[in-house]
């Protein structure tokens, strides 16, 4: 069943729904004097917009294209409420839902001559049937609605609500039938033919006599009929208690199974607004992580790197992918790599942003341009911000034109996290008030700029983005990459730099060598193997390497061209031995290295317009080695046999193997 937001809620949570004029009984309209008192006793739930923008625009807001009521109205309407008399009012619980993390006020509600009423306390609150009662801080003039727990099935019946914000809206139908609700039948969900809007969410469903039997709520996904709660369940349901009790679904983009679990806790009411929001939220968040917690034990054996799943990844070369990707469980049984750069937008000084995406996740790799100071760079967040806006992704619909976000100021939230692969993340949050919502951003750095990870979510979801994301991030897979020149800054910086290259050193003679050390190899070679330029494009693969049961991110493979456009290019390569369930692709591979045989024999070949040549590097004696490395350097045209040799030894003549 679908419920019935307003259209300013559904923008939030990523859903279109579309409500038609749904045809029913047609009674008389109520006279007069009935239509009075139900417009006196029914009222608007609004939240105060935005008064303060945070976000710059390429031009003004040309908001004289909006409707007069929309530009100059200083609210949001976003569902309907009714008096019950005695300082007593009902709305759907997620029209409160939709405030609850707001971040341009507490919601209100507004009579039909603009007078808006504060909230005093939160009454009564039913996750699960969907509704809340509440106080308000000053009394309306006008009165309230009688109730009829005992209304008659195919009787008239008549939904009112402020339908799309327009106004209270009166509209008849049949009270058709019951339905139980769906977890375990604990009460019955009413039906209804009147028509409903976006917009119609907690306000009251009247008999003929204009007494409220329910509380409209839903539409029903595969018929033309809404959905109310009846207004006894209600009146019956325990006063001054917050009550949560709905089975909930936990899901992780990387994984094909979902964690299943009922959403159970209350609290102790009459509370303020601010108050039951907080309180609200710490019990959600803390069952959510809960959630994700179980989802992640429930199959931690079979989590990657673990389980023979993972085999495939674990023992493939790295595949120099310096767009981001997750790895996720595939329904047989395998992990793999998910995302793929979909769009690449240039930047100034060879700087670009390319795009994609994985479930509810934007992927990015910013390059930052040359002319840009990696000191700045890398420690601004508005910076990096305002080069993402400028794919023209981000804009603010008003009216029938989309203006583009330029920058989105500074970030409310600035910290850094750190995952289990031993990479440092810079995370920040964006507010974005026009619409209640926030970006999360996963940052990390990168050679040439940023991979990132990506979301735009309702406030109030905001953490339950942050915790998956974090979880996420330990499934995350990205190469390192970029010039010399921009290696030598990023390892400047210790505080950008993964355990994994915490003991890399790079040392360049421009014109002269290049020294390359890690932890597990050391190689040098002169000029006269391939030009040392600031330009060169040194790349560095990072696989998953089993140590006596402990997974670790080490470099598995190590690529310098001579640009970014030249296919000339050195390499050094860790293999490792395949496990017995792999096929015979992976096996055979092995046998090639373990026999030196080609192309891994040191004898040049013609591969297409390059020739290259590539040997196995010799190991300490091992009646079954477990790794084994490779050196390869291939070049452009084709040129004698013994001069690639050279090459190849100037190669590996330095090179040396630091552990296995």
């Amino acid at each position: 069943m679908a419920k019935l937001f307003h259209p300013w809620s559904l923008t939030l949570c990523g859903v279109i729904i579309a409500l038609g004029m749904i045809g029913g009984a047609h009674a008389a309209s109520p006279d007069p004097e009935l239509v009075s008192k139900i417009n006196a006793a029914t009222f608007e739930v609004v939240i105060p917009k935005a008064v303060d923008d945070p976000l710059t625009y390429e031009k003004p807001l040309p908001l004289d294209l909006l409707p007069y009521q929309e530009r100059t109205d200083k609210y949001f309407s976003v569902g309907t409420a009714f008096a019950l008399g005695n300082n007593r009012y009902v709305t759907a619980g997620h029209v409160l839902m939709v405030a609850i993390g707001d971040l341009t006020g507490p919601p209100a509600l507004r009579d039909a001559s603009g007078h808006v009423y504060a909230l005093d306390k939160i009454e009564k609150f039913s996750l699960q049937q969907d509704f809340v009662m509440f106080s308000l801080k000053e009394q309306p003039g006008g009165g309230a609605l009688e109730t009829n727990t005992k209304p008659a099935l195919n009787s008239v019946v008549y939904a009112v609500g402020n339908a799309l914000g327009t106004g209270v809206v009166i509209r008849d139908g049949l009270y058709t039938s019951d339905t139980p609700e769906e977890e375990n039948g604990r009460w019955k969900w009413m039906r209804f033919s009147a028509a409903a809007s976006p917009g119609n969410s907690g306000g009251p469903l009247l008999d003929q006599e204009g007494k409220v039997i329910g509380v409209v709520l839903m539409k029903s996904a595969n018929e033309n009929l809404n959905y109310a709660l009846p207004i006894g369940e209600v009146l019956k349901a325990p006063d001054n208690l917050a009550v949560m009790d709905k089975r909930m679904s936990y899901q992780l983009d990387v994984l094909d199974y979902d964690q299943n679990g009922t959403f159970k806790s209350q609290f102790p009411l009459p509370e303020s607004y601010a108050d039951f929001s907080s309180t609200y939220l710490k019990l959600q968040n803390t069952y959510n992580e809960q959630q994700l917690q179980a989802l992640l034990q429930q199959q931690s054996g079979d989590l990657f790197p673990h389980g023979a799943g993972s085999n495939e990844i674990l023992h493939d070369t790295p595949q120099l992918s310096f767009f981001p990707e997750l790895i996720g469980h595939n329904r047989s049984g395998q992990w793999e790599y998910g995302g793929r750069e979909l769009n690449r937008v240039p930047l100034t000084g060879n700087g670009y942003v390319a795009s994609g995406y994985v479930g509810h996740n934007f992927l990015m790799h910013l390059r930052r341009p040359d002319d840009m100071k990696a000191s700045a760079f890398y420690h601004d967040p508005k910076q990096m911000m305002d080069l993402v806006l400028k794919t023209g992704y981000w804009y603010r619909q008003v009216g029938p034109e989309k203006i583009k976000i330029t920058s989105m100021g500074k970030p409310t939230t600035d910290s850094t996290y750190t995952d289990s692969w031993q990479r440092h993340w810079k995370v920040y949050v964006w507010p974005q008030p026009h619409i209640n919502a926030e970006v999360v951003v996963f940052a990390l750095p990168v050679p040439d700029g940023y991979a990132i990870m990506m979301r735009v979510n309702p406030a109030m979801i905001t953490h339950d983005s942050i915790i998956d994301m974090k979880a996420l991030t330990d499934f995350f897979n990205v190469d390192y990459g970029g010039t010399l020149a921009q290696w030598k800054e990023f390892l400047a910086d210790r505080s950008l730099q993964p355990d994994a290259l915490k003991d890399t050193r790079i040392d360049v003679d421009y014109g002269k060598r290049l020294s390359y050390d890690a932890n597990n190899v050391a190689f040098s070679y002169p000029s006269t193997l391939q030009t040392v330029a600031p330009d060169n494009m040194l790349a560095v693969g990072f696989g998953y390497y089993d140590n006596h049961g402990k997974f670790a991110l080490e470099a598995g493979l190590i690529q310098i061209r001579l640009n970014v456009t030249d296919p000339d290019r050195i390499s050094i390569k860790r293999h490792v031995a395949p496990s017995s369930d792999l096929n015979d692709n992976f096996k055979e591979g092995w046998g090639k290295l373990l026999h030196k045989q080609h192309p891994f024999d040191g004898v040049a070949y013609n591969d297409g317009d390059e020739m290259d040549i590539a040997r196995v590097i010799d190991t300490p004696a091992a009646d079954a080695p477990t790794e084994l490395y490779t050196a390869f350097y291939g070049t452009q045209g084709t040129h004698k046999p013994e001069d690639m040799k050279t090459k190849l030894d100037l190669l590996t003549q330095q090179f040396k193997i630091k552990s296995h």
